[in-house]
């Protein structure tokens, strides 16, 4: 079965519009376009220029209408959702899954978030919102795609329950990464999570009060910390996580997320994933040389995310010294 001739065929919903107390989602052509920039928003950009998306007026639907639509629609199969805290190689993974023309891959669609987070849809329509958009996302453009993967806001984590419950079946895959080389990497440009106040600190379970008595640096590194608990409480209960820390090398990260896909590539297909390796995950023209983190001086305290890293480090090797 395919969509082939269906007039939604490459239209998505990428926007969610609140109109007069009612809510409404924009819809976006595609095109020919796939998703391979590194971020979901970075392809929107490019699809604005064309023709179906230059004219005055805007292609909009309710929300029974995206609901209703995605059930004609065929999508490929879901494989797993990618959690991870930023910095930690999530991004690369993605381009490098991107390379083979079977895979579509979903990267931090702004869409899922907006609904995740909406206070305008209770947890049953949320649920079956983020399910259709998912599906439409993931539509069968052209024939040789067959998997979907979704890698997901890092501050998702905190909804990880919520979405095992949507999708009780699908492979979560946790990245993360020592939290020094984290925080490193954020004072040299902060991802928006890291800066108090841009998104709701209760998002990460912090409280306006502690807030006030953090300096805005330290914000990073409570962050860091909630991340590092919720990945290790999720981990201790959910039956089909895997954990990935950035310093096994992004090869071995790759063989292991390709078999969880289970999916079958050819082998040309795996040695250009290979290769996408080598290059800089946000640009693919420029060689990944690694990063440079020499005399750098965070100045906060990292006492208790580096706990936390240790725990979630010492309870991994534990459970892969018990399956030996």
């Amino acid at each position: 079965m395919e969509n082939i001739d269906h007039p939604l065929l490459h239209w998505i919903p990428y926007k969610l519009i609140e109109k007069d107390g009612e809510v409404y989602f924009e819809w976006i052509y595609l095109g020919e376009k796939r998703y391979s920039d590194p971020f979901f928003d970075e392809t929107m950009i490019k699809c604005r220029s064309h023709s179906n998306n230059s004219n005055f007026f805007k292609v909009v639907s309710t929300v029974q209408n995206l609901i209703d639509w995605s059930a004609q629609l065929v999508s490929a199969e879901l494989k797993a959702f990618v959690f991870h805290i930023s910095r930690c190689g999530s991004t690369m993974l993605a381009q490098s899954l991107a390379v083979s023309p079977q895979n579509i891959i979903v990267s931090e669609a702004p869409i899922i978030d907006e609904v995740i987070r909406s206070e305008f849809f209770d947890l049953d329509k949320k649920r079956t919102l983020v399910k259709a958009i998912i599906v439409i996302l993931g539509q069968k453009r052209f024939p040789e795609e067959n998997n979907l993967v979704v890698k997901l806001d890092s501050w998702h984590i905190f909804e990880a329950d919520e979405l095992r419950s949507i999708f009780p079946e699908l492979p979560f895959v946790l990245l993360y990464r020592n939290p020094i080389e984290v925080l490193k990497s954020h004072s040299k440009l902060k991802g928006m999570h890291m800066v108090p106040n841009l998104l709701p600190a209760a998002i990460f379970g912090i409280s306006n009060k502690q807030i006030e008595e953090i300096t805005f640096q330290q914000y990073s590194a409570v962050v860091l910390e909630k991340y590092f608990e919720a990945y290790y409480n999720f981990h201790e209960t959910d039956q089909n996580v895997s954990v990935f820390n950035y310093k096994e090398g992004m090869k071995s990260i790759l063989e292991r997320f390709l078999t969880i896909m289970d999916a079958d590539f050819y082998i040309e297909e795996v040695d250009q994933m290979n290769e996408r390796l080598k290059k800089h995950s946000k640009n693919k023209k420029n060689t990944f040389k690694g990063d440079s983190f020499v005399d750098e001086n965070l100045a906060i305290d990292v006492s208790k995310v580096n706990r936390l890293y240790e725990k979630l480090e010492e309870k991994l090797v534990g459970q892969l010294a018990g399956r030996n």
